[in-house]
């Protein structure tokens, strides 16, 4: 899918029907034939098309000489939600790459996505105040300041379900629990990788040597950089903060264990002492005071194997193996 967005001079951005200078060119999943367009009629280099479109790359900034082209490649973030059930919660969070080319030399500037994102559907349905296509340098700032307050709001929500699930799994330590705070710490893995990168690619912006800057821009410059910052402190905090959840819950599901183990041992043990004793009159030789009433009958055995048990499981509950 193809799409070409233009500000007019009322400052309202809409779609136009074919691409003019000034324009922003948004680009989803492209079929083989619109990647030929990119790159016959737009002169996108194929290289940087085929980077855009690899699910794999990591976030950088580039630029060629010869064609006189800017390529930004940055990871905002997604949410995975079991198929066909986008209503429920996610299973977990993961990034995306979106790449951005400047075209100065058509005074253009093109996003490519392979899947439909939240970034550039705010950008184009007009949920950000202030874009301009015709000022490339801030269009793009505002897609990285997009993306980072993205990164927020979906930490605040890996947040939010990692105390709820933290809560049922004090009731209740059950697979899906454990599961869910797996799949939220991957998701913090996953957001500290690519936010380090994109801070990376952010600060090379920065110095202005591949991409021009402006000065009316360095207060959204700034705001973005806070943006990247924070972000990336909340996800080393939250990231610290379910590791060490996680490693108190396997210690307290070893220590359930244990105790479990420890009790099914000492019943074991209590159990074993009538059979030690019935197998010893069950024998085929003589036995003391056979003749003493009482004695050389079958309650005299149930008595002891009754008195040996009782203290066994006494002792047992002094040491505190028997609750």
């Amino acid at each position: 899918m193809i799409e070409y967005y233009k500000t007019g001079v009322d400052g309202k951005t809409a779609l136009v029907e074919a691409p003019e200078p000034g324009c922003w060119i948004n680009v989803v999943d492209p079929t083989s034939d619109e990647r030929a367009f990119l790159e016959n009629d737009l002169g996108v280099l194929p290289e940087f098309v085929r980077s855009a479109l690899d699910e794999e790359e990591t976030s950088r900034i580039d630029f060629d000489d010869d064609v006189n082209q800017t390529f930004v490649i940055v990871d905002y973030p997604t949410a995975k939600f079991t198929p066909g059930a986008r209503d429920t919660l996610p299973l977990q969070y993961d990034t995306m790459p979106l790449s951005m080319v400047f075209l100065p030399d058509k005074n253009q500037f093109v996003t490519i996505s392979l899947h439909e994102n939240l970034v550039t559907e705010d950008m184009a349905k007009g949920r950000i105040k202030g874009i301009d296509t015709r000022y490339r340098t801030r269009f793009l700032l505002q897609l990285l300041l997009r993306i980072s307050q993205l990164y927020l709001i979906y930490l605040r929500r890996i947040d939010r379900l990692s105390s709820n699930t933290e809560a049922r799994l004090h009731a209740s330590v059950r697979n899906e629990e454990l599961i869910q705070m797996l799949n939220l710490e991957k998701s913090l893995v996953y957001f500290s990788t690519s936010l380090k990168s994109d801070e990376v690619t952010l600060n090379k912006i920065m110095h202005g040597r591949l991409i021009p800057l402006y000065e009316e821009d360095q207060d959204l410059l700034e705001d973005v950089l806070v943006e990247i910052h924070q972000a990336i402190e909340m996800c080393n905090i939250y990231s610290n903060t379910l590791s060490g959840t996680m490693d108190a819950f396997a210690s307290v599901i070893s220590n359930n264990l244990n105790i479990v183990m420890k009790v099914l041992s000492v019943i074991t043990i209590v159990m074993a002492i009538p059979n030690i004793i019935f197998g010893f009159y069950g024998m085929n030789v003589p036995l003391p005071f056979e003749g003493v009433p009482f004695v050389g009958t079958w309650m005299f055995p149930v008595l002891i194997a009754a008195v040996c048990c009782i203290l066994a499981a006494y002792i047992f509950k002094r040491l505190g193996m028997w609750h």
